[in-house]
């Protein structure tokens, strides 16, 4: 888009290309070769027009570039809920990761719902996104068909593997199975764990409860049903009520391990109710550390599983794809980290 500056003339108004080309003594070519970044450019001729650009205070036309490219320089970031902070700080990190590269973010939520995912993928506002980075939590392989859409897409999560698009994931498994060694490590052996979900074989919660069960394997700890707890949405009050259940049954408790930090932060607050000392009595840790994490009381051990990874590999590979590279498509795994805090102390 022009501004008002400071013209060729000296007088304030419209900045326009030309404007530019005869502050630089150039070709107006030049120039707009200049400011749509093309290559073989010499340096010292960059260098002129830009100074002239920023001496006149000009800006390019975006739309009318977008128009001549076929690109909107939007691209499209579809979330299931954005009250639960995980998704709220990942899409904080994909904003800033698509500003950073120079392209906007439209955000959609899906609410966790199956058909809304669905449309999701045709909607009309696919017409205003160059691309679409999509996190489904109820599509699954049945459902591969309809990500095969016809622009560039990179998909989050572990609900959909294989296909002809882009992946970017965390290790569920080996990072649970880090949270469970953990609590280990701090001596603990009756370890609940609160949100698990009945029947689900694909998904956070059923990789996340693998790779508890694996790490009560590799210790010699016999795995009890009981310490399982089932939950719904990973909501704080469904960590409260998972914590409320599992010590109302009676069974022996030393640790919690919540599927996500909101299921660990409503464990504690359970706890706190029934004044159990944490970590004394119980440890508590959860997953995704989040922001609250390092402000709860006591603060929350937690799995940090690469947000800021996720984000920037998802905005690249998009980019990439928009940008027209033919390459294989990619599985990329992310990195992971446990964050020891308070709620695990010793």
């Amino acid at each position: 888009m022009r501004r008002a500056g400071v013209n060729g003339t000296g007088v304030r108004g419209t900045v326009t290309m030309h404007d530019v080309a005869a502050r630089a003594g150039v070709s107006i070519k030049t120039v707009s070769n200049v400011v749509n970044d093309y290559p073989h450019i010499r340096p010292a001729t960059r260098e002129k027009v830009q100074r002239a650009i920023d001496e006149l205070g000009y800006r390019m036309n975006l739309s009318a570039r977008s128009l001549r490219q076929g690109k909107t320089g939007i691209i499209g970031l579809a979330l299931p809920e954005l009250s639960l902070p995980y998704f709220a700080e990942l899409a904080d990190s994909v904003i800033r990761a698509a500003e950073a590269r120079g392209v906007v973010v439209l955000i959609e939520q899906t609410s966790a719902d199956r058909q809304h995912e669905l449309e999701v993928l045709t909607s009309d506002r696919r017409q205003l996104t160059d691309g679409l980075i999509f996190s489904p939590l109820e599509l699954g392989p049945d459902d591969a068909d309809a990500l095969k859409v016809d622009y560039p897409l990179v998909v989050l999560g572990e609900r959909i593997f294989g296909g002809e698009w882009d992946h970017v994931t965390m290790n569920n498994v080996d990072a649970a199975r880090a949270a469970t060694q953990h609590l280990i490590d701090q001596g603990r052996r009756r370890i609940a764990v609160i949100g698990a979900h009945a029947g689900e074989t694909m998904g956070s919660a059923a990789l996340r409860v693998l790779g508890y069960q694996a790490a009560l394997a590799a210790n010699g700890i016999p795995f009890d049903p009981e310490l399982v707890i089932e939950g719904g949405l990973w909501h704080r009050a469904t960590g409260a009520d998972c914590t409320n259940r599992v010590i109302d049954s009676g069974v022996k408790v030393d640790a919690i391990f919540g599927l996500n930090d909101a299921l660990a932060l409503g464990a504690l607050h359970a706890l706190h109710a029934r004044d159990v000392s944490v970590p004394g009595e119980i440890a508590v840790i959860g997953f995704d550390d989040i922001e609250d994490a390092a402000y709860a009381s006591p603060t929350l051990s937690s799995i940090s599983p690469g947000r800021e990874q996720i984000a920037a590999m998802a905005v690249d590979l998009l980019l990439a794809r928009i940008a027209g590279e033919d390459q294989p498509f990619r599985r990329v795994i992310t990195d992971f980290e446990v964050v020891p805090r308070e709620s695990t102390a010793i």
